[in-house]
């Protein structure tokens, strides 16, 4: 998969995709749907996804809390996974959000990416102000030559399956729930860092990691896997929040026991899967209760694990 950011200078084995449109965060089943009705649209032409870096929300609402399912570099790794061979993750600054939805059509879709096809779900909207919807979008696409498809959402029981209810999900502290609805678990990729090396006095030395830009979860433990560089998948237990017993600061930290798993991971990066919610976070009376109450959240992550 090959991955643009400037829709003005493409070779010419860059355009005349099938484009699926959209952010894309989490790429999940909903969004596989997207995928396959571009590809099934137009099977000749190059599978591609047009996207934007940063998300529009970062850019207008700056002081939200972090809200991804996953970074760029993961989400482009998932649709490679998935048969993507063009990628157009377009720099979403405060220029390209006042264009206007005609010249984001005209300019950037036809005479820019050179759109064969255009895929979408129902709520797709674009332009100043969000000023185009797919009516329009159906409208020039026609006009210009272009094939356009509305993919209708993937819904289950509950309802529509979206990034936001995989979100709520996740902070409502159901990951086996954004598991069902992304096809697989939901991870939180990074880098370890060195921390208080408190863990280790105890005897469950951890693999810290920031969350970053990551949708914070429901602070708590977690039994986890995690995906090493070598390829190697450890079970694990995991706590996600601000560590009340042995810390008094505001940020939120991921920290992860690896069972049975004895070396240095500082350095490296590593995908870390939520699989099942143990426990809230909780202030314990000392080190001890807190090292007891490890160990109990250890076992139970091994009998779920196997």
């Amino acid at each position: 998969m090959r991955i643009f950011r400037d829709w003005r200078t493409l070779p010419a084995d860059a355009r005349g995709g099938s484009i699926a449109l959209g952010n894309f965060d989490g790429v999940h089943l909903g969004h596989a749907e997207v995928l396959a009705a571009a590809h099934g649209a137009r099977p000749d032409a190059p599978r591609a996804v047009l996207t934007f870096e940063p998300h529009p929300r970062e850019l207008f609402r700056p002081d939200d809390p972090p809200f991804h399912l996953m970074l760029p570099g993961t989400r482009a790794e998932v649709l490679r996974a998935s048969g993507v061979a063009l990628l157009y993750e377009l720099p979403f600054d405060r220029a390209f959000s006042l264009m206007s939805a005609e010249t984001f059509v005209t300019d950037v879709l036809h005479a820019g990416l050179g759109a064969r096809q255009i895929v979408c779900g129902p709520d797709f909207a674009f332009g100043h102000r969000r000023g185009g919807d797919t009516t329009l979008l159906a409208a020039r696409a026609e006009a210009l030559g272009i094939g356009f498809t509305i993919v209708p959402p993937l819904s289950d029981r509950a309802g529509p399956i979206s990034s936001t209810r995989i979100r709520r999900a996740l902070q409502d502290g159901y990951p086996e729930r954004a598991t069902a609805l992304l096809g697989r678990p939901w991870y939180i990729r990074g880098t370890v860092a060195h921390g208080d090396a408190r863990g280790r006095t105890i005897g469950f030395p951890t693999a810290n990691v920031a969350l970053g830009r990551h949708l914070e979860p429901a602070r708590g433990v977690y039994a986890v896997t995690v995906a090493l560089p070598n390829g190697e998948t450890v079970n694990g237990v995991a706590n996600i929040g601000r560590r009340p017993t042995v810390n008094a600061g505001l940020e939120s930290r991921l920290e992860v026991h690896l069972l049975d798993f004895t070396g240095d991971l500082y350095g490296d990066v590593i995908d870390v899967s939520l699989l099942v919610y143990l426990r809230a976070e909780r202030k314990f009376a000392g080190l001890a209760e807190l090292r007891d109450q490890i160990a109990a959240d250890s076992a139970e992550a091994r009998r779920l694990l196997g």
